[in-house]
């Protein structure tokens, strides 16, 4: 992934709290001591849904080999944006979308209403813009 300086929602750019990142190893099936790194990070991003703007949270997962020092190197060394954030919660300012437990939901729409509500600013405890889009 690279950081850029501005926001433009056509890059599909995400915002990250670099100081999630979790995960596991996984010894690959050939053995001999190789693994893979199976890692996860918090984010947050914007989307268009039919014309309109939502804001979103959840992970941006990966498999990763050397394992990452930390939530930059992950992210710098994550260059595959096929499946793109694996969402968890979605707002658009009438309806929320995703968890069904009452903490969880109070959780994201705490983070999400803000965000939606200061677009496209970037939410406290957050880094970005980060994207899958090769520089311009």
């Amino acid at each position: 992934m690279i950081r850029e300086a501005r926001f433009l929602i056509s890059r599909k750019p995400y915002a990250v709290d670099l100081g999630t990142l979790r995960g596991s190893r996984t010894e690959t099936p050939q053995g001999r001591n190789e693994y893979y790194f199976d890692g996860r990070i918090e984010a947050v991003w914007f989307r268009r849904r039919r014309g309109v703007t939502v804001a979103c949270i959840g992970d941006l997962w990966d498999l990763q080999y050397p394992e990452p020092a930390d939530g930059r190197q992950f992210l710098e060394q994550h260059d595959d944006g096929r499946y793109g954030g694996d969402c968890a919660g979605r707002w658009d300012g009438e309806r929320y979308w995703g968890a069904q437990e009452p903490a969880v939901m109070e959780q994201h729409l705490g983070i999400l209403r803000p965000m939606l509500a200061n677009y496209p600013a970037i939410p406290p405890g957050y880094d970005g813009w980060w994207t899958f889009q090769a520089p311009r």
